[in-house]
């Protein structure tokens, strides 16, 4: 009799300790599910910058290389600009006054474009002229030490002696092109266009001429 009593009260005793530990494990088993539920969360967000940021952000810069002014070609000048270091004031020439000016025609053998070509325009001396240029007669001595710098559009320079294109010391022709054969320069070229017909390569032949400057070397 005392034997099945003492069993009671141990069984009693093990049912009560385990119904106090009871709480505790829920209580863990809660703690563990939610740290894995944070792992899982974590696994998703990293997954998802993974898959989704890099594809926003090319689609963003490839919006704004398409829309981006400095992508865009620069478009050539209607107006062309002579200064000169014998003159203060620039010179603003558009095509009509081009043509209002004595004309001369240079066929020429473009080595890029194995094409020959025929241009219309002025020459340049006709223009540097109006800036009281030393030409002619007065192309001496320290006058030699002038030469002028054609700019493009794009800011491709070349750079031409002053004698280069005094037609009365030098033999070839530098001319200001508004048209080729027979046609007005195109967007690629024009509106002006320098030609320098005894170049062998047309690598200072300036395509949309925005400027020339005469400047001096003494």
């Amino acid at each position: 009799m005392q034997r099945r009593l003492r069993s009671g009260r141990r069984i009693k005793s093990l049912n009560c300790a385990d119904s106090n530990q009871l709480p505790r494990y829920a209580s863990g088993m809660k703690s563990q599910e939610y740290r894995s539920a944070l792992v899982w969360t974590a696994l998703f967000v990293a997954l998802a910058g993974v898959l989704f940021i890099p594809g926003e952000l090319f689609a963003r810069q490839a919006a704004s290389t398409t829309s981006s002014p400095a992508t865009l070609s620069k478009p050539a000048s209607a107006e062309l600009r002579v200064s000169a270091y014998t003159k203060h004031e620039d010179l603003k020439l558009k095509v009509a006054d081009l043509k209002a000016m004595p004309r001369t025609t240079v066929s020429v053998h473009n080595e890029h474009s194995k094409a020959d070509e025929t241009y219309s325009g002025v020459r340049l001396a006709d223009l540097l002229s109006k800036m009281e240029a030393p030409l002619g007669h007065d192309l001496r001595g320290v006058a030699l030490s002038g030469y002028i710098v054609a700019t493009g559009s794009d800011g491709y320079v070349a750079v031409i002696a002053l004698a280069e294109a005094d037609p009365s010391f030098h033999s070839g022709e530098v001319i200001v092109a508004d048209t080729m054969n027979g046609q007005p320069l195109d967007a690629e070229s024009g509106p002006f266009k320098l030609v320098v017909t005894e170049d062998k390569r047309p690598a200072r032949w300036v395509r949309n001429l925005v400027s020339i400057e005469l400047k001096s070397a003494k």
